[in-house]
Formats: C-alpha cells, structure tokens, sequence
C-alpha cells in the first residue's frame, strides 16, 4: 500500500508542477509579447485579469508543490489539487464549453490527470514529515 501511496504522490507532484510551468510559460509569453488578453473560455476569467491570474495563480502553484515536496503545505497542496478538479471540471463539463475537433480527449487526459493528481495529494496528507 505505501507503493502506490508513493506512486501516487509522485504523480501528482509531477503532474502539477509540470501544469504549473505550463500555465506560467503560456501566460509569462502572453504577458512579455505584450497581449492585453487570450481567449480560454473554460476559464471563468477573461482579458488580463486572466492573464494575472494565471501568472500568479502558477506561481503560487509552483511554491505550493515545492513546500509540499519538502514535507511541509501538504493539507495546502491538497486543496490546491481540489480547485484545480473543480475548475477542469466546471470549465469543461458544466459550462457552456464547445469542443475542437480532437480536443476532447486531450480535456479527457487533463481531468483524469487531475483526479489522479488529487488523490495523490490526499494520500499523502497523513504522512510524516522525513527529516
């Protein structure tokens, strides 16, 4: 059991720090070419107040995953996990979302990752901090 625990911690470290560095990249790119918006309608943002809040929204990601990787933030870095579902979740299934040719599945791998991403954070919520 304390395998997939592992496993399953792991993954979802990677998954969010890569998600983390993903959004940051798109959205410091953005920011630095000098565009006032960009068009995700699965976000509940729009215009720069989606640009800030996905610049910053990343960092403070990234600071979440680092302290949770440390042994400290890992209740944090679960409802970190737990907005990240719900937002996935609300932008692609109960909202109004129209769907690209063969982007369905990409959405499909995105929401699947973050179920697996969160019960990775939960599972390691009751670990011992490592010295």
């Amino acid at each position: 059991m304390e395998v997939i625990k592992a496993l399953l911690s792991f993954l979802s470290y990677v998954y969010h720090g890569l998600l983390c560095l993903l959004v940051l990249a798109l959205s410091g790119v953005a920011m630095a070419a000098g565009a006032k918006t960009l068009q995700l309608s699965m976000l509940p943002w729009s215009g720069t107040t989606l640009l800030y809040t996905m610049f910053f929204g990343s960092l403070a990601g990234l600071v979440i995953v680092v302290m949770a990787i440390r042994g400290t933030l890992r209740p944090v870095f679960f409802l970190w996990s737990l907005v990240v579902v719900i937002l996935l979740a609300k932008g692609y299934v109960f909202s109004g979302y129209h769907f690209s040719p063969g982007e369905f599945r990409n959405a499909g791998y995105l929401r699947v990752g973050s179920l697996i991403a969160m019960f990775g954070a939960w599972t390691q919520m009751s670990r011992r901090r490592t010295r």
